[in-house]
């Protein structure tokens, strides 16, 4: 009978199946918040010029200074954004009370990291939306056949290239800026612009505008030496753009999961960090001053 006994499995409680599962209100609540801060503080950046955005020609030729001065704001601003998530999320969770002090942190933390993923979820549908209406728009006035995706890229450079006081204003060369802008965009591959290639431009310029094939070759050798600088730029600022919004993306992770647990340490009545303590007793100094 003893033997029975030691041999029997134990019974291990089950935990309420509020323990069990994401609590959604806090995490879209979190989310919501950490989108508005983002938007607003991206809006500030872009008002004060923090955004190597524009394809006119002073943006485009933006210092490496400025882009990287845009990616950390970038980065600052998604700490600040998804900190503020997670702490709502945290701060507003509804904590079970049969577990561990463990477990209320891991879980707060993993509410932290759903208001994360929600948020990032949020800027990318909005970051979609908006990128599909700005390319719509202009497809919806302009032909096809003159399209090209050097044209705000290289319109400056393509101005230059057909530039002539002697054209009659209702002359159409779309085509022929359409076609040479597609050349210039070859000036970064390791090869250039083929010899082929720059000959029918020269050609081109020359019939276009009424130069002289000695002064056309010198515009079209200007023309893509200012190409490969300009191309060489965007591309410099897209990198560094694109590697600071990869990093601004995973150091919010790592800050809604901390804030999440702090908003929760906070919720819970447990020992504060430092910088919360600060906080909490100017706070209290604030409540003690009569009004």
């Amino acid at each position: 009978m003893a033997v029975e006994e030691i041999s029997r499995p134990a019974v291990v409680a089950r935990p309420a199946e509020d323990a069990l599962f994401v609590q959604w209100s806090p995490v879209i609540a979190g989310a919501l918040g950490a989108a508005a801060l983002s938007f607003i503080l991206i809006t500030f950046a872009v008002t004060i010029g923090l955004g190597v955005s524009s394809t006119s020609p002073t943006w485009r030729d933006a210092s490496a200074a400025l882009a990287v001065l845009s990616g950390l704001y970038l980065i600052l601003q998604a700490i600040a954004s998804f900190g503020l998530g997670g702490y709502i999320a945290g701060r507003t969770r509804r904590p079970h009370a049969a577990a561990r002090t463990e477990d209320v942190e891991t879980r707060d933390g993993f509410h932290g990291l759903a208001t994360w993923a929600l948020a990032v979820l949020i800027g990318a549908t909005l970051a979609a939306l908006v990128g599909a209406a700005g390319l719509a728009r202009p497809a919806a006035f302009a032909p096809q056949a003159n399209a090209s995706s050097a044209e705000p890229l290289l319109s400056y450079e393509l101005d230059r290239l057909f530039r002539s006081p002697r054209r009659a204003a209702n002359v159409d060369i779309g085509p022929e800026r359409a076609e040479a802008g597609r050349i210039l965009m070859t000036s970064s591959s390791h090869s250039g612009v083929s010899s082929d290639d720059r000959g029918y431009l020269v050609q081109q310029v020359a019939t276009t505008t009424g130069l002289s094939p000695a002064d056309a070759d010198k515009r079209v050798n200007t023309a893509i030496e200012d190409s490969q600088t300009a191309i060489a730029r965007s591309r410099r600022s897209a990198v560094i753009l694109a590697f600071s919004l990869a990093a601004a993306t995973l150091l919010g992770a790592v800050t809604a999961w901390l804030a999440a647990c702090a908003g929760g340490r906070h919720r819970d009545g447990a020992p504060l960090p430092e910088w919360m303590e600060h906080a909490n007793r100017f706070e209290q100094r604030r409540q003690m001053i009569p009004s």
